[in-house]
């Protein structure tokens, strides 16, 4: 039996010698590539952490000592060490263990994680607890994989270093988010790493330190290290961390792991905030992932050997690539034009953006808020910046969209990756809010395109426009291979698209659900129910000409959108419909409230009815409860 095999909880890994572990550390990695080569999944920044892991594990208690994953898709290797090494073939599948750190699934994991820069916050959360319970076990923050380009890192930080709490604060510094890390933080841990003075003197330091600890009081020891802290103040870029309060030990090879094992012994018998600089490499011992770290960030199943896709992409593009490649083409006649995205180039598209035009091209790093101000502040410059961002990600910089750009009514374009239902990256990356919070912004228009073809146009629209405007798409295929953006004209400002007339209700369908509720009227039709269906690429502001001509021919309105009912667009309109028509029948077809699963997309989108299938189902439904027949 392998030695992983024989690991059911972290008791089980304290049985072993430390000159075992190297061997565990191949096992896992063995099991890593294994698993995620049928399932999918994040396999690059667990890859990195996997002696961090097992180190932890040994030298701490958990779950009664605290330790805090932050982007929880560095925590694959931790869910082999806590019990889900048998389920682990079931990762990111219905009903499977999940692809990021929650606490419903496992006593070891702390503090649910799937968005960055959580951990130290919620780690001094716990820490301040502990102490007010008179309680003494440590608390951990594993922070990494691009959270200290977060600035809710450093909130994190400023509190807890001079809170004299004891914590702990691993930097896993790999260098890397999705693609390589931007920014002064970014070259300064880099420096640290880079400087022989630095560290010879650090290692002179402190193995007199670690033999004076061993033979003489505490007031030696004390004296010790105080001479410690001044020469690294004296040499070291590693005061960033002592001047914010923290005690800075490393930089350590994040992939020895008896070495990390000496070094968290060590700082786990002291008290009060340190930090512990650790150096990995996203990808480690996987050739495919090493050479390419950023698509090997996370992607879908593939040949173990050669690396490839296990399914060769087929068909149309997906909307990100329409996205990218029509914003690069729309750039080519808009000088004007720049493109910002935070620490997602490849996520967003906008990489294809940043080889043509790499002078208008911003990463600002794992920084939504920053990313939405900074958009601002080039806006009132003239110029005009498309900020890419993912649906669940730009929910954390809600306030900088009303303060910083809706209240100025500033230009700013809002593109919006991932909206609807995300398939197997689960609750935490779910785009089902942004219909309902941009609705809620003043001065915002709120778009949604049915193909690529009307995305471009509709970014046409937002240039030529005096202020904010949003748009959304899904993780998905567009419905056909887009025209080149010079070909496509700019859509209308506020119109809606009547696709399909009828007579007994209409269809009011948003962006992805335009295509599926011509399809239910198709199938409607056969039963003899003729329906009108709507395009209505407009959330925000309504098509009223339009609105008005449906109201005087139909006794019901069913909306389609794939985005919560709370608050979303069908809401939005039976507001309004309410105070105008109120005979007319408003009914929201959508997502309930409540958290969404992990589960394949077109899974997620069946048990929703938000297929053809499903809205036919649920109109038919609507006419056995009462007629909807025109008056």
């Amino acid at each position: 039996m392998s030695l992983l095999d024989g690991i059911k909880g972290p008791q089980d890994l304290k049985r072993l010698r430390r000159d075992q572990l190297p061997q565990l550390a191949q096992e896992m990695r063995d099991r890593l590539i294994e698993c995620c080569s049928i399932t999918g999944g994040h396999i690059g920044a667990s890859l990195g952490v996997i002696e961090l892991t097992i180190a932890l594990l040994y030298e701490f208690d958990s779950p009664t000592d605290k330790v805090l994953w932050d982007v929880g898709h560095q925590a694959y290797a931790w869910k082999l060490l806590t019990g889900r090494n048998d389920r682990f073939p079931t990762l990111r599948t219905t009903n499977g263990i999940s692809g990021f750190l929650k606490r419903s699934e496992s006593e070891h994991d702390q503090f649910g994680a799937g968005h960055a820069g959580t951990a130290m916050s919620a780690a001094l959360g716990m820490a301040t607890a502990r102490d007010l319970r008179g309680e003494a076990h440590k608390v951990v923050a594993v922070v990494g994989d691009g959270a200290m380009t977060c600035g809710l890192s450093y909130e994190g930080m400023n509190n807890a270093g001079h809170s004299d709490r004891d914590i702990i604060l691993i930097v896993n510094d790999n260098g890397m988010s999705i693609s390589p890390n931007v920014g002064a933080v970014s070259k300064m841990l880099g420096s640290i790493v880079a400087s022989p003075t630095t560290n010879k003197v650090r290692d002179g330091i402190k193995a007199v330190t670690l033999k004076l600890g061993e033979h003489f009081g505490d007031g030696v020891v004390d004296f010790a290290r105080k001479v410690e802290e001044s020469t690294k103040n004296l040499f070291s870029p590693g005061m960033l961390f002592e001047e914010l309060g923290f005690r800075y030990f490393g930089p350590i090879d994040g992939h020895d792991v008896e070495k990390l094992c000496e070094q968290l012994r060590f700082v786990r018998g002291m008290s009060g905030p340190r930090v512990v600089h650790v150096i990995t490499q996203k990808g480690k011992g996987f050739t495919h992932a090493e050479s390419n770290q950023e698509k090997w960030h996370g992607l879908a199943a593939y040949d173990p050997v050669t690396g490839e896709p296990r399914k060769k992409a087929s068909g149309p593009p997906t909307w990100t690539q329409v996205f990218g490649d029509g914003l690069t083409q729309l750039a080519e006649a808009h000088p004007e034009l720049v493109a910002v995205t935070a620490a997602m180039p490849s996520g967003t598209g906008t990489n294809i953006f940043q080889k043509a035009h790499p002078e208008r091209f911003f990463d600002v790093g794992i920084a939504e808020g920053h990313a939405v101000t900074f958009a601002g502040g080039l806006a009132t410059q003239g110029i005009r910046p498309v900020v890419a961002i993912y649906s669940t990600f730009l929910q954390r910089a809600y306030d900088n969209v009303i303060h910083d750009v809706a209240v100025q009514h500033l230009p700013v374009v809002f593109a919006m990756d991932r909206a609807g239902l995300v398939g197997e990256d689960g609750q935490t990356h779910m785009g089902l809010y942004d219909i309902a919070y941009m609705l809620a912004v003043p001065d915002m228009t709120v778009t949604a395109p049915k193909d690529g073809d009307e995305l471009i146009g509709l970014l046409k629209m937002a240039l030529a426009h005096d202020g904010p405007v949003s748009t959304r798409y899904p993780r998905d295929k567009a419905p056909a291979e887009p025209r080149h953006a010079r070909d496509i004209p700019a859509v209308p400002y506020g119109t809606w698209e009547l696709l399909r007339p009828g007579r007994d209700v209409a269809i009011l369908a948003v962006g992805t659900m335009v295509q599926p509720a011509l399809a239910a009227a198709e199938k409607l039709a056969a039963d003899g129910v003729e329906a009108s269906v709507v395009n209505c690429r407009f959330l925000k502001p309504l098509d009223r000409e339009l609105l008005e001509r449906l109201a005087q021919d139909h006794r019901a309105f069913v909306t389609v959108e794939e985005g919560t009912v709370v608050n979303g667009f069908g809401a939005y309109l039976a507001e309004h419909m309410q105070t105008t028509h109120p005979e007319v029948r408003v009914v929201a077809l959508g997502v309930p409230d409540r958290l969404v699963e992990q589960a394949p997309r077109p899974d997620q989108l069946a048990a929703f009815g938000l297929t053809a299938d499903g809205i036919a189902a649920r109109i038919a439904a609507l006419r056995a409860e009462e007629p909807l027949e025109a008056r």
